[in-house]
């Protein structure tokens, strides 16, 4: 038998590749409401494999063998949300579920255009005071 790491470790690294997609884990970009959301992911991978050839103690032959693994981790680290011309990052809480996150993805967003624009307010009205 011959050995084949070089094979084992290219179909697991295809393997791999197709289970660390953000289409797979989270999904692709989605709705809500006016707010377009993008998920942002956090992928580690590890792989390990091992080959070798041995003979038998008491003069019986030869043997080969060989073995490779990977491990995937994935974490969801927020959402690209955007409506409009305006794009926030909202961090996922490790503390609590994506569901949660999701859930509050229209409040925050609308939120924090709501400051930009009371900032932008106030600083128009500090323009024309200064002319």
């Amino acid at each position: 038998m011959e050995n084949k790491v070089d094979v084992l470790l290219d179909k697991i690294s295809e393997h791999v590749k197709e289970m660390t997609k953000t289409e797979t884990i989270i999904g692709d970009e989605f709705k809500i409401g006016e707010y377009t959301c993008k998920p942002v992911i956090r992928i580690g991978v590890g792989f390990g494999s091992a080959g070798g050839v041995g003979d038998h103690p008491k003069g019986k032959g030869t043997g080969t063998g060989g073995g490779a693994g990977a491990g995937v981790g994935i974490s969801p680290v927020g959402f690209l949300a955007t409506k409009g011309d305006e794009i926030v990052f909202i961090q996922a809480e490790k503390n609590k579920g994506l569901g949660a996150v999701i859930e509050k993805v229209p409040d925050i967003v609308e939120k924090i255009m709501e400051m930009k624009n009371k900032k932008e307010e106030k600083e128009e009205k500090e323009t024309k005071k200064g002319k």
